[in-house]
């Protein structure tokens, strides 16, 4: 069984990427004129989706790298860096004006009944940096246990992920334009630190290789 500190870590890596703060507004512009049990139906159904999507990648994430021919520490460095420029977007706000255009776009087609899943199951919630960071906590998890214990964090931050849909309304009245700003900057940076992390754990493994 993983540590508490490895739990806690596999949790913060994964919440941040997910970002549910900075989703609560998109989650509103995408759902603009609906009413509160519509709301709530897309945020059950999003939420469902990118656990589904994340689970997958937590239990097969090592499976689907050899079928590539990928190993895990060069898949940890790749993924660092993927992560770290997903930190550098969050410090800097360039990631929350990407995914504001995506809402934008699945607004204008009229996607209403496949919103759930686009743009805010794919690629909101799990979009590229929560796949990638689970793939690399995935080869930490190895066992049954080590993988349930994993696919039960990403539960207990879908979980999150779905509150926050619920109370979107209240949270970004809450925050506001500020406040958000601020706690986004505050994630990216820690969410920078374990990418660096996550680079220097794959370089070493591929020297000792």
């Amino acid at each position: 069984m993983p540590s508490f500190d490895s739990l806690f870590n596999a949790f913060v890596t994964i919440l941040v990427t997910i970002d549910p703060p900075g989703l609560a507004p998109l989650f509103l512009a995408v759902t603009r004129g609906m009413n509160r049990e519509e709301r709530q139906q897309v945020s059950v159904r999003a939420s469902v989706i990118g656990f589904l999507v994340m689970a997958l990648f937590a239990v097969a994430g090592a499976s689907i790298l050899s079928v590539f021919g990928i190993t895990l520490p060069a898949f940890r460095v790749a993924g660092g860096f993927l992560l770290f420029f997903i930190a550098f977007e969050m410090v800097f706000e360039r990631r929350q004006d990407r995914k504001e255009k995506i809402g934008d776009v699945a607004i204008t087609k009229d996607m209403i009944h496949n919103i759930a899943a686009f743009p805010l199951a794919i690629p909101l919630i799990a979009g590229p940096g929560a796949i990638s960071a689970t793939v690399l906590l995935s080869g930490s998890f190895q066992g049954f246990g080590a993988q349930a214990a994993l696919v039960g964090i990403i539960a207990i931050c879908l979980v999150i992920t779905f509150l926050v849909f619920v109370l979107s309304e209240r949270i970004d009245r809450i925050l506001g334009q500020t406040g958000r700003s601020i706690l986004t900057r505050l994630l990216g940076v820690i969410l920078a630190a374990l990418a660096v992390q996550f680079v220097a754990d794959g370089v070493r493994a591929l020297m000792a290789a």
